[in-house]
């Protein structure tokens, strides 16, 4: 089994921006713990600033992931592109958030990806990427 976790803009950042928003880890050592609590399963991790590349990624997992975990940053309230490229493609996408977007600014409320995605998590800081996974490993488990 194979999760690809893909990670828009400025979540390069993570552990040094807006630490009352995001936390104080950065994502390369949180992704090592998830790595290790999910040994059983191959995680690959891809992150960009680049709209272009994000989709790249997407599309390329797509190919061989059992499911995508994406954090589309930014990207998620205005980029018609990468709805697009997951709505294109046939592998579950779970899209997260570590903030909640609907208790942040009125503008950060629409997501173009979930009406494409298999599910939304938002809120729950770095622990929404383990409920993605979770749920990835659960549906996988029950096929």
């Amino acid at each position: 089994m194979k999760i690809v976790i893909i990670n828009g803009p400025n979540l390069n950042m993570l552990g040094r921006r807006e630490v009352n928003i995001y936390g104080t880890q950065d994502f390369e050592s949180y992704f090592m713990t998830l790595q290790e609590q999910f040994d059983h399963v191959r995680l690959d991790y891809f992150q960009s600033n680049v709209e272009g590349e994000i989709i790249n990624a997407i599309q390329v997992a797509s190919e061989s992931a059992t499911g995508i975990i994406l954090n589309a940053g930014g990207y998620t309230h205005t980029s018609v592109a990468i709805a697009d490229a997951v709505a294109g493609i046939s592998c579950p996408v779970i899209e997260v958030h570590i903030s909640n977007i609907y208790a942040r600014e009125e503008f950060r409320h629409k997501s173009y990806i979930s009406a494409h995605a298999a599910g939304s998590i938002s809120g729950f800081g770095l622990d929404g990427y383990t409920l993605a996974l979770i749920h990835i490993i659960s549906k996988q488990q029950l096929q």
